[in-house]
């Protein structure tokens, strides 16, 4: 008996849905990956990366984590920020944050919650940096602001990386963004914090 059988049959369907729109879409698809859109985003199964955008496969490469961190010392994260750049040569990288984020919401408690704490050690240190800004509002606001904030602070680790600093110095043309999402009305919000190699960061935090 297979398991998860249900999920097997939505497979079939899905791709004689794409076969029926486009026949060759999956021999093309096969040949060659060329995006030239990378998503960092959140693991959260509410927040899927194509579908947001409206995209299909081939056209956006992904990475996803809790609370779309981009971390200095994560190589999973960095491995595939690399070869995003280096190897693609994408021209936009999206950092994506989401409202109403757990991983946000769990760096704003008290509780402990095991290995997870020492990811959300680097939420909870955006939250000290702009804790005189976040208490002065209600809790549902701080937490909407805290979810945005994260997505500036990893648009700058994005930035500050080697790999584009990199790409910066031998021209290539990448630009950094960060974007927000709303789980309650599927909208994209642009924080307006795009970087690219000829201006920075620092007047937009």
């Amino acid at each position: 008996m297979k398991l998860l059988k249900p999920l097997f049959d939505n497979n079939r369907r899905w791709a004689g849905r794409i076969r029926q729109e486009n026949p060759d879409f999956f021999e093309q698809l096969a040949k060659q990956q060329n995006p030239e859109y990378l998503w960092i985003g959140c693991s959260d199964s509410r927040v899927p990366s194509n579908q947001i955008i409206d995209l299909m496969p081939g056209e956006v490469f992904v990475h996803r984590n809790i609370a779309n961190m981009v971390i200095h010392t994560d190589l999973n994260c960095l491995s595939v920020l690399q070869y995003a750049v280096d190897v693609l040569k994408v021209k936009h990288i999206m950092v994506v944050g989401h409202y109403g984020c757990g991983g946000v919401r769990a760096a704003m408690g008290q509780q402990r919650l095991g290995l997870i704490d020492n990811w959300l050690g680097h939420l909870r240190d955006i939250y000290r940096i702009y804790q005189d800004e976040l208490l002065q509002m209600d809790e549902a606001k701080r937490f909407d602001r805290l979810c945005e904030l994260n997505v500036i602070e990893q648009v700058a680790n994005v930035t500050s990386s080697t790999i584009v600093q990199e790409a910066w110095d031998r021209g290539q043309e990448v630009a950094v963004h960060g974007w927000i999402y709303g789980i309650d009305n599927g909208l994209l919000t642009d924080l307006d914090v795009t970087v690219d190699r000829s201006q920075g960061l620092e007047n937009k935090r």
